[in-house]
This record gives C-alpha cells, sequence and structure tokens, in this order.
C-alpha cells in the first residue's frame, strides 16, 4: 500500500491539551495511521499547556504577519506516542491562562476568530505551494471549526492539496459577524450561501463543509441524523446535498490507557478471565466515594458533562425512585449549575446511596468505569461517544439512548442478543424519565441473575474497540480522495 502524507490539523490534542472528545481522537488516530503507514503530522496552536508539556523541539519555520495575522513561529516536536507534532507559536494569540477556547471565567476569547483563522490559514501554507517545510503533505484533515477556514485558503492557494473535515460535533460550528470575512481575508466571494454564509453569518463549520472534498463524522448513525432538521443545526441541505461524500467512522479508544488488566489508577486489576479485581474496585469506589460497602446492591456510575445534551436532567429526576429498586449512585462532572446543584443536593438528602464530585478527576474517571456495575449515558444526541467504549471494555454494561455512536456501539440485551453473544448494553425505548426509570430498571434486574449478568460483562470486554479499524476506515478515505482508489 503506497505511503500517504497527512497533516491533521486540530485545536486541541492528548495528552497536550484537551477540553474533549476533539483531544482524545487527535491523539490516537494519528498514532494508529502511522502504524499502517500513513504519515501523519499533527499542527496544533501553542497554548501554554502544549509549550510546557512537549519534548525537545525546534523552530522550523517563522511567519511574518501573513494576511494581518501577527507574527507566529513553527516548532518540532515528537509526542510521547512517536507521532510527529507541529506547534504552532503566537503568542499574541495563544500564550493565555484559561482554556483553549475561553478565559478564566468561561467567556469564549472575543478574538477567537483572528486565533483559529491563524490556525486555518497555516495548515493551508503548509498543503499548498508556500509552505517553507522539505515535508509536504497529500492532504489536509481538518478538524471541528476551529479549522473549518483551511479549506476556504487552499481554495485560492497554488499548489495546494485536497482537504477533508470530520465534524466532531456539528451544534458547535464558529459563527461569527460578517465583517470577521474582511479581518481574516478571505476571498470577498466567499461570503455567500455556497461559501462561508451561514444564516447572515460567517461560519468556520459552514466553509469547512463546503470547501472540503470530503466530510466525516465520528460514527455512521450521526452520519445520517445530521442530515436531517432534528440535528442538522442549520446544515442539514448543505450535508443532504453532499451525502455521497459524508462518511461515518466510529471512533476507537486508546487501548493502553483504558485498560483494565493494566491501568495506573486501580489498585486492583481484572479482565475477562479473571473477574475478581472488579469487585475490589467496586468496594474501593464505594469506600473513596462514602457509600455504603454493599456488594448486592448495583452500583450505578456517572462520568459526563452536566448538559441537556448528556440527558442528565433526566436521572436527577428519577433519582429518589432508582434508590427503591434499590441502587446505589456515584456521578462526577461538571456543567450547568443547577444540575450541579441538584445532584450535590441529592448526595447531601441521601448518604451513603448517592455521591456527587463537581469537577473533573481523571483517576476518579477511571475508578468509577471499573468499580460500577452499570454505566448511565442517556445523551439525546451523542456524535460518537467514548464513556460506552469504556465502560464495556472495564464490565460496565452502559445504558444509552439510541443515536448517534451510541447507537452503534452498543446492542441492547434481550434474551436474543444474549444468547446470540452480542448484547453489550441498555438501550431506551424513548427519551423521558420513565424510559430511562424502566431500562435501568430492566438492567437490574438482569444483574440479579448473576449466571447472565456474567454472559453480558464477558460480552462486553471481548468487544474490539482498538483505533485499527478506524484508521483503516481513514487511510480509505484518503485514498478516495487522492485518487488511488476507486
Amino acid at each position: 500500500m503506497p505511503e500517504i502524507k497527512v497533516l491533521f490539523a486540530t485545536s486541541e490534542v492528548a495528552p497536550l491539551i484537551k477540553t474533549g472528545g476533539l483531544a482524545d481522537v487527535s491523539g490516537a488516530l494519528p498514532a494508529a495511521l502511522r502504524a499502517i503507514n500513513v504519515d501523519v503530522r499533527v499542527l496544533v496552536p501553542g497554548y501554554p499547556q502544549v509549550m510546557e508539556k512537549m519534548g525537545p523541539h525546534e523552530v522550523v519555520a517563522n511567519f511574518p504577519e501573513i494576511l494581518g495575522f501577527p507574527p507566529s513561529t513553527l516548532i518540532f516536536s515528537i509526542m510521547g506516542n512517536g507521532v510527529p507534532l507541529l506547534v504552532l507559536d503566537c503568542p499574541m494569540l495563544y500564550q493565555r491562562t484559561g482554556g483553549p477556547y475561553a478565559d478564566p471565567t468561561g467567556h469564549d476569547w472575543l478574538d477567537n476568530p483572528v486565533r483559529f483563522g491563524l490556525l486555518s490559514k497555516i495548515a493551508a501554507v503548509l498543503g499548498s505551494r508556500e509552505s517553507p517545510l522539505r515535508w509536504h503533505p497529500d492532504l489536509v484533515h481538518c478538524n471541528d471549526w476551529q479549522t473549518g477556514l483551511t479549506g476556504v485558503y487552499l481554495s485560492v492557494a497554488e499548489g495546494a492539496v485536497p482537504n477533508i473535515i470530520t465534524i466532531h460535533n456539528l451544534a458547535f460550528q464558529g459563527n461569527f459577524s460578517p465583517r470577521k470575512v474582511q479581518m481574516l481575508h478571505l476571498p470577498p466571494t466567499s461570503f455567500n450561501v455556497n461559501g462561508v454564509e451561514l444564516y447572515g453569518n460567517m461560519s468556520f463549520l459552514k466553509a469547512g463543509l463546503y470547501y472540503a472534498y470530503h466530510i466525516t463524522t465520528v460514527s455512521p448513525t450521526y452520519a445520517q441524523e445530521i442530515q436531517g432538521e432534528t440535528l442538522g443545526f442549520g446544515l442539514q441541505g448543505l450535508l443532504h446535498s453532499r451525502s455521497e461524500d459524508v462518511t461515518g467512522i466510529l471512533n476507537g479508544i486508546d487501548t493502553d490507557e483504558w485498560n483494565p488488566e493494566s491501568d495506573k489508577y486501580l489498585d486492583s486489576h481484572f479482565g475477562p478471565a479473571r473477574m475478581a479485581g472488579k469487585d475490589k474496585n467496586k468496594l474501593a469506589l464505594q469506600n473513596r466515594m462514602g457509600l455504603k460497602p454493599e456488594a448486592d446492591v448495583p452500583l450505578l456510575g456517572v462520568v459526563s458533562r452536566f448538559t441537556h445534551q448528556k440527558g442528565l436532567d433526566l436521572l436527577l429526576e428519577i433519582a429518589p425512585r432508582l434508590l427503591k429498586l434499590p441502587v446505589q449512585l456515584v456521578m462526577l462532572g461538571s456543567g450547568d449549575p443547577v444540575m450541579q446543584k441538584t445532584a450535590r443536593a441529592l448526595a447531601q438528602k441521601f448518604p451513603g446511596k448517592i455521591a456527587a464530585t463537581v469537577g473533573f478527576d481523571e483517576g476518579l474517571s477511571h475508578q468509577i468505569e471499573a468499580g460500577a456495575d452499570m454505566f448511565i449515558m442517556p445523551s439525546r444526541f451523542e456524535p460518537c461517544g467514548l464513556n460506552q467504549f469504556y465502560s464495556q471494555r472495564y464490565g460496565t454494561p452502559p445504558i444509552v439512548n439510541n443515536t448517534g455512536g451510541l447507537a452503534d456501539s452498543v446492542v441492547d440485551c434481550t434474551p436474543q442478543t444474549l444468547k446470540a453473544g452480542t448484547a453489550s448494553g441498555f438501550v431506551l425505548k424513548g427519551m423521558t424519565a420513565d424510559d430511562l426509570f424502566d431500562t435501568i430498571q430492566r438492567a437490574v434486574e438482569l444483574y440479579h441473575d448473576q449466571k447472565k449478568w456474567k454472559v453480558l460483562r464477558k460480552n462486553c470486554m471481548t468487544k474490539d474497540f482498538s483505533w485499527e479499524t478506524s484508521a483503516r476506515a481513514y487511510r480509505e478515505v484518503y485514498m478516495k480522495v487522492l485518487g488511488r482508489i476507486e
């Protein structure tokens, strides 16, 4: 198979900088691609976290004020997983306290259009005849709205290579006022319906979708959902018109980082053939979170953002009813202040039965996946999701809504699927509080039939969620765009 050279442009990459699933994909997919003979280099902004964590490095290019953008430099390094890294260092835009997209108070940086316009511009420079590097990509792989203008800049660049874009969440579009078109030095002709314009605004993501040679999403079901009105967020018409150029590829996970047999955050390791450690992790989690150490009461786990999208309002509503089944509940997450307050109030009202930690704790997230008996993930929509993969790998059957990547990765447990060896969780029949309660109750009933429960857990733990299959699918898209296969 011929080698392909790909510039992978992203606004975050684990473990250097992470706010969500995009970082996990950007950290793992390039490594999986390199393992199958695709020469990938990752381009990411030089946030303080990136500059501090990257290893030995050297400056490989200097960019003066390009089209009004502040001066910047390009730094070459190698990530811990062996993937070459290109860091776009522009202190004026990226060296700030806070996160990649927002200040310490949670408000978006006002100059985000410029910050990510520069990222897109440099990605386009590296994918054209203007590139100062000896390494030249065959294709630029963009990700989400932050790199969406790359295709626009490439469209007017000499010797430009093709580009594709991956949608990780269509709800985030990078929409700004029309005057940004002039500020970002986009072609004036691009501001129309057949370009970057979206309902009167300039849209980074709309630009990415319109100018990309091919569009991918992070699950097959989500690829179909976003072409409809409910989850199209105003872009369904464009996506439907390009349906032949839209491919859904299910994400994988880092099977080294998420491995119950070697997880550094667990005191007791376990696997499909030796499950005793699973019970020990449950006891350890109960002790850590102040829950009663009851081995025969199913423990429900949650690791999530507290948002309407994630459906946790339904879980909080039925929590008192669930305790009568009985169950225990442990929650880790942050987000909506009202949901956070409700979660804390429930923990105070039902000590020993409900525990809630507001914030993020990487170690605790692993311990919940390992120690819980079931994982609750009733998202109203979910482009792909990752925790349902982690849960299955850790023998913690997930309870999910039938949407996006959840529908593609969790098989509802029925007598038929359990017998066939395909069952791997529990799927809601609808998206109401009663539907969630009924599904959890169904899971609890099976839990008390330990013979069947062990079969279900083994099904979960023996599924393959590695990145290899996904990487091969991305390589096929690259080959198709480059005209190297039919």
